[in-house]
Formats: structure tokens, sequence, C-alpha cells
């Protein structure tokens, strides 16, 4: 039985599917990714569809869903079309995130504050469904007040600013973290993390005991180019094990 303490971890699978899209087919399939990821003891699957379909496809998220029971994570644009797909495939979560077509990857979290009056249709159509409304978020007070209003259950705390900063920068970006996912925790929203996080720094932020999941994709698809996805995943749930 797993500890009531564990936390989970969610593969995002989409680079799987930028490789496939560089060279068009149908290889390596994402698909494929997410049943190893099953196998190896993950705790759910991460994907983003974004508005230019750079990586995930739309057919992708059914043959996700069938391919294995694990959850799947749906991280979508506050747009109407995106909102259309979510419902129709009534993923377990969709984690709202900000997106901008010309930027490599998601830069930043939501601002869900200034956002309020966008959002709350949003979150209250997907919840309605059944569907768990997270926000991803800058690990900020004014950013969790904003969830709770809209009545998000769950937010994910962005955390390239700890990735990136060294020494005491890093330090300070750790507390601010761990302060958040606490503020969070109080209020009754489940916190979770990601971006960013590799296995030299990953250990920190599973220590966090508010924590209950982080969303991990980029570094272990390439981890996995040298060393094959399952050893990859294995070795991330070990270091986020050993950090609880």
């Amino acid at each position: 039985m797993a500890s009531p303490n564990r936390l989970r971890l969610g593969v995002n699978i989409d680079h799987v599917a930028t490789v496939r899209n560089a060279r068009g087919g149908d290889h390596p399939d994402p698909v494929r990714a997410a049943e190893i990821v099953a196998r190896v003891g993950g705790d759910g699957i991460t994907a983003h569809l974004r508005e230019d379909r750079r990586h995930i496809r739309d057919a992708d998220i059914a043959r996700i869903q069938e391919a294995t029971a694990l959850p799947l994570n749906l991280e979508m644009a506050a747009t109407d079309e995106m909102l259309e797909i979510a419902l129709r495939h009534r993923p377990h979560a969709a984690c709202i995130v900000p997106e901008k077509r010309e930027e490599r990857t998601t830069e930043g979290g939501l601002d869900a504050a200034a956002m309020h009056n966008t959002l709350v249709r949003y979150v209250d159509r997907l919840g309605a469904a059944g569907i768990r409304v997270s926000l991803f978020i800058e690990p900020e007070a004014r950013q969790i007040e904003a969830a709770i209003r809209l009545g998000a259950p769950v937010v994910e705390f962005h955390t390239g600013a700890y990735a990136l900063a060294e020494g005491e920068e890093r330090t300070q970006e750790l507390t601010r973290i761990a302060n958040a996912a606490a503020l969070a925790a109080k209020n009754g929203i489940e916190p979770h993390a990601g971006h960013g996080l590799t296995y030299d720094n990953v250990t920190p932020i599973a220590a966090i005991p508010q924590l209950a999941e982080l969303n991990i994709g980029h570094y272990l698809i390439g981890e996995a180019i040298f060393t094959g996805l399952e050893p990859a995943v294995r070795r991330m749930r070990e270091l986020m094990d050993e950090a609880r």
C-alpha cells in the first residue's frame, strides 16, 4: 500500500510527440511512452494540447486514455476550443496554463488574479463536468488567493525560477515555493509543482511536505534518449521517495 505521504509523479510526454512531429509519421509514439510510465509506477500522464499542435495532437488524447488507466492531466489554454476538447474527452484533470504562440515552452505562471473574470467560466464548466481543475501559477500569495476565489481545487506552482537560480537565490526560491505550498494547503487547495525539475534539483522540492504531485517531462524525455524511459522514470521516482 502506498504511503499517505507519497509524492505522486506525473510524467509529461509532450516531447516524445515533439520528436515524432519533427519527422512526421507516427514514430516515436507518445502512447507507447504513456504505457511505459504506467508499467514502471508513474502516477499520471500529463499532455499539453497547444493551439499550434506542435507536439500532442488531438487524436493522441483518446489514444492515451484508452492505452492506460493512469489519470490524464490535460494542460490547456483558457480558450473556447480547448474547453470544448476537454469537455469531450473528460480527462481526470485539466491544468489551465498561459500560452503564447512564439514561446518555446510555457514561460511563467498564469496571472489568475488579473484573469479572474476570464477564468471563472472555464473553472466552473470544467468542474461541473467532473474534471479536476488546476491552475498553473507562480508561488505567490496573490495567485493562491485568486485560485481560492475561483474555487480551483488544485494549483501547480511554476518552478522555473527555482530551477534556473543558484546559491542564495535558489534558497530564496525554494522558501517561496514552500511557503506557497503551505498557504495553499491551509486553504484546502492541493499544491503541485513542476517545470525545469531534474535529478540534481528535485530533492529539495520533493521534500516540501504539502506538495502532493510533481509533473516532470522535458528532462525525463531527454534522459530517456541516453538511458531509456524506464530507467529515467525509476530514477526520478527513487529521488522523490528518498526526499520523503
